[in-house]
């Protein structure tokens, strides 16, 4: 409160902001530790597992972390995302959807000096879409994944990544 002259409200956006750069101090920290967490939806029809990753099997057992590594999969089984992060998304698949997103322009008539700009903004949506850390958070979407995880390092005090997913679907 000194460092907000008692407004609580910039106090509270304080220390979650203060809490979030802790995070990203431990982002390069080593996780050879966590779990792997399954999740089945109702009716057996979807089902995932995914590898959630920590520093120390303390942290991994903790029922903030069990609940973290759950709800990522609930996520994954919901959302349907098909990489973790951008980094995973291979050259061929980002020159595929490029060249798709650009003759969608062409088509519809757009000049083609903003065709360019089409395909960036575009390109974010394909990513939000389909990498797991920039979509949004299904029992909150004020936040993406990334930062439900930054929002559990800081709570936690220690590194935690997604590994990998994989997600299987009877029917479709």
């Amino acid at each position: 409160l000194k460092e907000t002259s008692g407004d609580i409200e910039e106090a509270v956006t304080f220390l979650r902001k203060k809490g979030l750069a802790k995070a990203d101090k431990k982002a390069d920290r080593e996780t050879s530790e966590g779990t792997v967490s399954t999740y089945i939806h109702p009716g057996n029809k979807i089902g995932v597992m995914a590898q959630v990753l920590c520093e120390t099997d303390f942290v991994a057992n903790t029922p903030d972390f069990q609940q973290l590594s759950r709800d990522i999969c609930m996520h994954i089984a919901a959302s349907k995302p098909r990489f973790v992060s951008r980094d995973e998304v291979t050259e061929d698949v980002l020159e595929k959807e490029k060249e798709i997103y650009a003759a969608q322009a062409r088509d519809s008539g757009k000049p083609e000096k903003i065709i360019d700009k089409i395909v960036l903004g575009k390109m974010d949506k394909f990513y939000e879409e389909n990498c797991l850390l920039e979509q949004k958070f299904i029992k909150d979407s004020d936040c993406t994944i990334q930062e439900l995880i930054k929002q559990k390092i800081a709570t936690l005090g220690e590194n935690i990544l997604v590994g990998n997913f994989c997600r299987f679907e009877i029917g479709n």
